[in-house]
C-alpha cells in the first residue's frame, strides 16, 4: 500500500531521507521547510536544500514561519497526510499540527534516544567522546524529543570524527531507518516503544562561544574534541593579535616544552601549548582571508618567539 507523505526538514542532512521516500512505494504529497533565507558570504536570499529538491520533483512546498500559522494548518488539512516524517526541519509543531495526520509525526533524531535529546546531538556526541552514537525514530509529542521510539541504527564514533562526518554517515544510515518505519507504520507490522525515564541527556544549539577554544584552560583531549564537535558549524576559534581566528580540528601530541596558547612554528607543523601537552593545528582561516594550511599562515604573519593564542 501507499502512504501519503507530508515531509518536513530544511537543511542538506534531510535529503537522503527525501530521496529515499521519493523513491519508494510512498507518495510525498508536499514538504514542509523553513522560508527562503539569506546564505552564503554574499548574504543571497536562497531556498532551503529540502525545498530545492521540492522544486525539482514538482512537489509543493509550504513555508509557513510558524508550524502554527493558520493558512498553513488549513493547507495540510485540505492535503490530508497519512504521516509526517521529520528530519532536522528546525521549528517547533504545535499539538494542532501534530493533530492532522492519522499516523501522526515521525522524526529522525541523530542520537540514540533519551541520550541526547535536543538540536545538537551529533555535537554533543564528539565534544563528550562517546564511543557509540546513531540515529532514532520516535512519535513526535509535546516533550522535546521524549516520544516513543520505533527504531533505531547505531554508529561508532571514529577517533578522528568531525561532527559534519560522523552527521555525514548518520544521515544515510538514518534515511534507511526512516523508510523502514514509514514500511512498518504503514503495514502494522511496527509499535512505537516509550523511552526509558532514565539516561536522558540534553543538547542544546551549540553557540559561537561554546566554539572557542581556552588553550590556557582545557587539556589537550578535550580540545581536540571541542574541536571536531564544532567542525564545520559553527567552527573553533581563538583570538590572535586581539582579532579573532578561526581554527580547523587539532591534533594533541605527546610532547613537553611549550606554555598554555603558546605556538611554536616548524617546517611541518605549528604547535599550540595546551592546559596540558601541546596540540598541531590542522588549518586556520584569519579575519578577511580565506582558509589556509596553519603553517602557511604561520609563516606569513611571521610569529614571534613566545607569542600565544589566547
Amino acid at each position: 500500500m501507499t502512504v501519503r507523505l507530508v515531509f518536513a526538514g530544511t537543511p542538506e542532512v534531510a535529503l537522503p531521507s527525501l530521496r529515499a521516500l521519493l523513491d519508494s512505494r510512498h507518495e510525498v504529497v508536499a514538504v514542509v521547510t523553513r522560508p527562503d533565507a539569506p546564505a552564503g558570504r554574499g548574504r543571497k536570499v536562497e531556498r532551503s536544500p529540502v525545498a530545492a529538491l521540492a522544486d525539482e520533483r514538482g512537489i509543493e512546498v509550504l513555508t509557513p514561519a510558524k508550524a502554527g500559522d493558520p493558512a498553513f494548518l488549513d493547507r495540510l488539512r485540505e492535503i490530508g497526510p497519512d504521516l509526517c516524517p521529520v528530519v532536522a526541519y528546525g521549528a517547533l509543531l504545535p499539538e494542532s499540527a501534530l493533530a492532522i495526520p492519522r499516523h501522526g509525526w515521525v522524526n529522525l533524531h541523530f542520537s540514540v534516544l533519551p541520550a541526547w535529546r535536543g538540536a545538537a546531538p551529533v555535537q554533543a556526541a564528539v565534544r563528550h567522546g562517546d564511543d557509540i552514537t546513531g540515529a532514532t525514530t520516535f512519535r513526535i509529542v509535546k516533550a522535546l524529543d521524549a516520544g516513543p521510539v520505533f527504531g533505531v541504527v547505531t554508529e561508532r564514533v571514529r577517533e578522528r570524527d568531525t561532527a559534519g562526518e560522523l552527521l555525514g554517515r548518520l544521515a544515510e544510515s538514518g534515511a534507511k531507518l526512516l523508510l523502514s518505519t514509514v514500511d512498518g507504520i504503514e503495514d502494522g507490522t511496527l509499535r512505537p516503544v516509550e523511552q526509558p525515564e532514565e539516561n536522558v541527556s540534553y543538547a542544546p544549539k551549540v553557540s559561537v562561544d561554546d566554539a572557542r577554544l581556552d588553550f590556557a584552560c582545557t587539556p589537550a583531549a578535550a580540545l581536540d574534541r571541542v574541536a571536531r564537535a564544532v567542525t564545520p558549524e559553527p567552527g573553533a576559534w581563538a583570538e590572535f593579535r586581539g582579532e579573532r581566528l578561526k581554527l580547523g580540528p587539532v591534533t594533541p601530541v605527546d610532547e613537553e616544552g611549550l606554555a598554555p596558547g603558546e605556538l611554536r612554528v616548524e617546517r611541518k607543523r605549528v604547535l599550540v601549548g595546551t592546559a596540558t601537552t601541546p596540540v598541531v593545528l590542522s588549518d586556520v582561516q584569519a579575519q578577511g582571508k580565506k582558509r589556509m594550511a596553519a603553517t602557511d599562515w604561520a609563516r606569513g604573519v611571521r610569529i614571534e618567539a613566545g607569542e600565544r593564542i589566547s
